[in-house]
């Protein structure tokens, strides 16, 4: 293992083939939940990945049963009414999306499970996604209490249709990995036991391609998701505003009681 990435010792790193590296999302107890170091260790990660001379593609993945439920309740009762906090990962949540939008490498996501939050970002903003039979897809921000940020605005309606996309987003409803290939939100689903397999294969075949060709078609591409930024903005904004609101602690609360969201019902905007 390089040491390049010796320093995220937060998530697992090897090399499954020639110029290939593969990222595990590691905590398999908790279905790879990410804690405030995994956060920031999987936005500043891309950065180290695009100068890396040593690979040409990249697959993302998951231990054990989820490829990861998203921020853990430290992460997020740590910021409900904390400023300091919320600017931090608001931050952190835009510079996640950019880096990974402006990394060179092409990446695959191997989508082996539940899929929110943080790892959402990952999994549906990858080149080329794969999902799994198993794979549970959602993005469960207004059930949280705060909008739909992190990755929803700038790429679920690109991906799908805005009909689709605020159906999902307001409802929080999961997203099975067949439904997801159907609409559109990921580029394939496949078997489960082939999940891994597949990606390594496509990982393999970008890794052998012409790298000019292959990393100046992702850039043009991503043009369309650069041109969303201010949108992205925004949206990543008006989340962070809702870890300063009665909703959240309420939406916290009633995920740790197990138990449906008691939500004010009137709202003055």
């Amino acid at each position: 293992m390089s040491d390049r990435y010796a320093k995220y010792d937060k998530l697992k790193f090897d090399y499954p083939a020639d110029r290939v590296l593969r990222i595990t999302f590691d905590r398999p107890e908790t279905f790879n939940s990410v804690d405030a170091e995994t956060h920031t260790q999987m936005t500043d990660m891309w950065i180290d990945i695009d100068r890396d001379q040593d690979i040409n593609s990249v697959i993302v993945t998951g231990a054990g049963k989820a490829f990861s439920a998203g921020g853990d309740f430290s992460l997020i009762e740590n910021m409900i009414g904390n400023s300091h906090e919320i600017m931090k990962t608001w931050k952190e949540a835009k510079d996640l999306v950019y880096n990974i939008v402006n990394c060179n490498k092409p990446i695959i996501s191997a989508i082996n499970g539940p899929a929110a939050g943080a790892g959402l970002v990952v999994a549906i903003l990858a080149d080329i996604s794969i999902a799994g039979k198993k794979a549970k897809i959602v993005d469960g921000h207004p059930r949280l209490g705060v909008a739909a940020g992190d990755v929803a605005a700038i790429i679920w309606p690109l991906l799908t249709s805005m009909a689709k996309a605020k159906y999902y987003l307001m409802t929080c409803k999961p997203v099975s990995g067949e439904e997801a290939e159907r609409i559109g939100l990921v580029s394939m689903c496949v078997e489960d036991d082939e999940l891994q397999q597949i990606a390594l294969d496509t990982a393999v075949e970008l890794a052998n391609g012409s790298q000019s060709a292959i990393r100046w078609t992702k850039y043009s591409l991503n043009n369309w998701l650069r041109q969303a930024g201010p949108i992205f903005d925004a949206s990543t904004a008006l989340e962070m505003l809702g870890f300063m609101s009665e909703d959240v602690k309420e939406g916290v609360l009633s995920h740790r009681e197990k138990r449906a969201p008691n939500f004010r019902k009137d709202c003055p905007l």
